[in-house]
């Protein structure tokens, strides 16, 4: 018995419907799949419908940006209660706001680079008008401004390019404590993506009394020196375990779901033990 416990829709960037993820886990053989969109939940409802009478466990969840004293984090929320749903989008509503301005302000600085990709096309192309980089760095590989969605990350959309500016985030302390007070759980996603292992070191401590419960230890990105260093970190820390595929569909099509790169195979019993930390 195996989950995927971080996936992502067309209500973020990815490219299959929340129900498409139902499908695919269950035509995977997985017994919980969770949905973690970006920064909203915009596409859990559709989620939730789509696994009624299904034999496969959901979990609610999203993804959070967050800052760590001006590097961004992603932290997971997951087992979230349908209640909460207004009241995350109330909370994330400024911060997609200044979102789309830093978006709009990427727009027209490649426009002076001779990049034209139109905004509002990119926008009406999301079922809820919700975009990042991701969806520019698409519209540009389609346009033949770049060969791939990475290669523009690396180039045009990186933070060092001078082309883009990020927007003003919460913080990693905010969002931890949001996540304690609607008894959901939060899992450090990806972390040596974000921070070296010294980095990570410091911020864990803080982390751990500030109500962080778990941390990806399978992730599709790692190597086995980084998932083994995973591991002793999160014992270290008393840290639950998680993992995740960080599926998004074609627009990365070396990930699959469940397996990821074909290094995945997460214990349902990981599912378990972080659903009996949701309040």
């Amino acid at each position: 018995m195996i989950c995927d416990l971080h996936t992502h829709s067309v209500f973020s960037d990815g490219t299959c419907t929340p129900t498409e993820i139902i499908e695919g886990a269950i035509s995977t053989g997985l017994s919980a799949i969770a949905l973690t969109d970006h920064n909203t939940v915009d596409g859990l409802p559709d989620f939730i419908a789509a696994a009624t009478d299904k034999k496969i466990d959901i979990v609610l969840g999203t993804e959070f940006s967050v800052d760590y004293s001006g590097t961004e984090l992603h932290m997971l929320s997951l087992f979230i209660k349908p209640e909460y749903f207004a009241q995350i989008t109330e909370m994330m509503n400024e911060a997609m706001e200044r979102k789309e301005q830093s978006n709009i302000q990427l727009i027209y600085a490649l426009r002076g680079a001779g990049i034209h990709i139109d905004y509002d096309e990119i926008k009406r192309s999301t079922p809820n008008g919700k975009l990042n980089r991701a969806h520019i760095a698409s519209a540009m590989m389609q346009r033949g401004y770049v060969g791939s969605v990475a290669e523009a990350f690396s180039t045009y959309l990186s933070k060092t390019s001078g082309y883009y500016n990020e927007p003003k985030r919460l913080t990693v302390w905010e969002i931890l404590d949001f996540i304690s007070s609607i008894g959901a759980v939060s899992v450090l996603a990806h972390p040596f993506l974000n921070l070296p292992k010294n980095e990570l070191l410091r911020f864990l401590p803080e982390a751990k009394k500030s109500g962080l419960i778990g941390m990806e230890c399978y992730y599709s990105l790692y190597d086995e020196k980084t998932t083994a260093m995973s591991f002793d970190i999160a014992n270290g820390f008393g840290l639950l375990y998680s993992g995740g595929s960080d599926f998004h569909g074609t627009r990365k099509p070396d990930i699959r779901l469940a397996v990821g790169k074909g290094n995945l195979k997460i214990p349902y019993e990981w599912y378990l033990e972080l659903r009996a930390r949701a309040k």
